[in-house]
């Protein structure tokens, strides 16, 4: 057992003292994409598997992690630290760019990359595309990668329904959705003196993020445009809702901030290098219980074990919020789906453009009365602006205005760099002009007759 001063140290330790340290200010940027099989049947593991390898071979990566079977999953530049992996299943590929300071950069090597990608697909009659949900989700295996991380995920989100009872806001039923659904994320450094206020501030700006990145349709929730983060808050992931989606209230300091981290629930840790899986527990109490008790795979069955919580259990302290704060000093921004590639490079520089122009956005968002003001707060409106039907209250030209002077404070920060990065931001103005994004232009053209197939292949063009 663990008192509580050492618990508050260990999580300032892990949280905050590394936004008190020197950092380049590079970019982070992960970017996940469907796999899909163009003849409509599902995608085979031996398939993705092939191109990887003829990927690592061509541009001289290193492998970085295996599956039980030995095959490689993970791989990295050994000088820029690119990876590519898959996230999940082996239906979902994750291309995450090392340490670099210029989108337009970026951009170019994550090209290269999809290009290459795309050709070795392409001799199999498969695809990459920029969807949220992969198109084929229900044709798929939708099976975990075989290693100890996602056998472990994979049965503690289909444990929902030892845990359903008595909840008021019900799990959905597909407990396999991390194998099909697909997000671009992007972390960026953020100073200890600015820690709070950003949280805040890019808290406040999720609504309109949902009106402009929305790319996870779902049939089976015709209501929503964005499915993919009500599948996170709506599972095993968001038994305790601290570890998913939004803050709720505004933060008020570092202090609070720790207090929230500390109703945050620990559900897995390792012990002689298997995962052990347990109900989750809220870290104030989880480090305070003499022993835990969960199940472990020996490598045919599941068994039963109770252990001790040790300090060292912290780094699987595994949250998704919208604006999650990370080991490294950065924020991670979580909440969007993954874009179609022609506009893969949208969310990353509507993030860097501004962070860069923090108090012009906080004034502007601070007092919005186009959404705000109606009765919801800021995690309300994001949960109603997800979907297809936009809120009664609202004006569709105040909308559309208002994403437009968001716009226009992320174009001036990305000019402030000087490296021409805010070419990047021209789909999200036509996405503004029109109230739209990906998901409701795929769904509108599949009711006027247009094929999945179409959007499939548009989605996945470069230009």
């Amino acid at each position: 057992m663990l008192d509580k001063n050492t618990i508050n140290q260990a999580l300032y330790d892990k949280y905050i003292a590394p936004t008190k340290k020197e950092r380049s200010h590079s970019i982070g940027i992960e970017v996940e994409m469907p796999v899909v099989n163009l003849d409509g049947q599902a995608v085979e593991e031996s398939v993705s598997l092939q191109v990887a390898d003829t990927f690592r071979n061509h541009f001289g990566f290193q492998v970085q992690g295996q599956d039980a079977d030995g095959n490689c999953n993970s791989m990295s530049d050994p000088v820029s630290l690119d990876n590519l992996s898959f996230d999940c299943s082996y239906s979902n590929l994750e291309l995450s760019l090392g340490k670099e300071t210029n989108l337009l950069k970026i951009r170019e090597t994550f090209l290269t990359y999809y290009r290459f990608l795309q050709q070795e697909f392409g001799k199999f009659g498969y695809s990459l595309t920029g969807m949220g949900i992969n198109p084929h989700y229900n044709i798929n295996h939708n099976k975990p990668v075989p290693n100890e991380r996602y056998r472990m995920l994979y049965r503690y989100l289909h444990s929902y329904r030892d845990h359903a009872e008595g909840r008021e806001l019900k799990f959905h039923d597909r407990p396999d959705f991390g194998t099909f659904t697909s997000a671009s994320q992007v972390q960026l450094d953020v100073d200890y003196d600015r820690l709070i206020e950003e949280l805040n501030v890019f808290g406040l700006l999720e609504p309109y993020k949902a009106l402009l990145f929305a790319n996870s349709y779902l049939p089976e929730y015709p209501d929503y445009l964005c499915a993919r983060n009500m599948l996170w808050e709506r599972s095993m992931q968001g038994y305790n809702p601290h570890n998913v989606g939004m803050f709720g209230t505004p933060l008020h300091s570092i202090e609070e901030l720790l207090a929230y981290i500390r109703t945050q629930s620990v559900y897995c840790t390792m012990r002689d290098g298997k995962y052990i899986h347990f109900t989750p527990i809220p870290v104030g109490e989880y480090f305070s219980r003499p022993y835990v008790a969960g199940e472990y795979f020996d490598g045919q069955n599941y068994q039963s074990i109770r252990f001790s919580p040790e300090a060292s259990d912290l780094d699987y302290l595994r949250t998704f919020k919208f604006e999650d704060l990370t080991f490294r000093g950065t924020i991670e921004y979580r909440s969007s789906c993954c874009q179609p590639i022609r506009d893969v490079m949208t969310v990353a520089a509507l993030h860097v453009g501004l962070s860069k122009q923090v108090p012009n956005l906080k004034e502007l968002m601070e007092a919005d009365e186009v959404i705000y003001g109606n009765g919801y707060n800021a995690d309300e409106l994001q949960h109603l602006l997800s979907k297809r039907e936009l809120p009664g209250f609202l004006d569709r030209k105040a909308v559309s205005a208002q994403l437009k002077r968001i716009l226009d404070i992320a174009f001036d920060g990305l000019r402030l760099r000087g490296l021409g990065e805010e070419i990047l931001l021209d789909p999200l103005y036509t996405r503004a002009e029109r109230l739209s994004n990906p998901a409701r232009d795929m769904v509108e053209g599949l009711e006027r007759g247009v094929s999945l197939e179409h959007f499939i292949r548009d989605y996945a063009e470069v230009i």
